[in-house]
């Protein structure tokens, strides 16, 4: 695995290739998960999703805000197979700056008015072949410090 000066740049440019992620949560050792779009915030590496609280991944996060996500490229050509798997912590958010860029996003969105919830990715993996068959880049929040 690498972490270099280049790790979440290489990140950031396959996140925003991308609009779909699949969410983890877990309650009571019952696994749960589901697909959501996302908008990231590139300067506080985070995701910001939508989602409304009567959902049971919502409940699961009201009682376990830590949760995982997965961002894959499909293909079958191995040569080309890419992803990104993080962990991190799910809560809600009232932020201006969250909500615009969300909506910027997903415009249609907001007729909807959903509940908005941030995403504060503590630690990220991407595979990454075309850089070599099974390479792995690393980057983790303490990084930034």
């Amino acid at each position: 695995m690498q972490m270099g000066a280049n790790t979440l740049e290489n990140m950031r440019a396959f996140i925003e290739r991308h609009h779909l992620l699949t969410l983890a949560t877990v309650h009571d050792n019952q696994p749960y998960g589901c697909s959501a779009f996302y908008a990231f915030d590139a300067e506080q590496v985070c995701f910001i999703v939508a989602s409304e609280m009567q959902t049971r991944h919502i409940g699961n996060v009201l009682r376990n805000p830590n949760v995982a996500a997965v961002i894959a490229l499909e293909t079958r050509d191995v040569g080309k197979i890419q992803g990104i798997q993080v962990q991190g912590v799910m809560t809600q958010t009232t932020q201006k700056r969250d909500k615009q860029r969300y909506f910027k996003h997903f415009a249609y969105a907001k007729i909807m008015q959903p509940t908005l919830w941030r995403i504060r990715i503590d630690t990220m993996k991407l595979t990454d072949n075309r850089l070599g068959f099974g390479t792995k880049l690393m980057w983790r929040r303490d990084s930034l410090a």
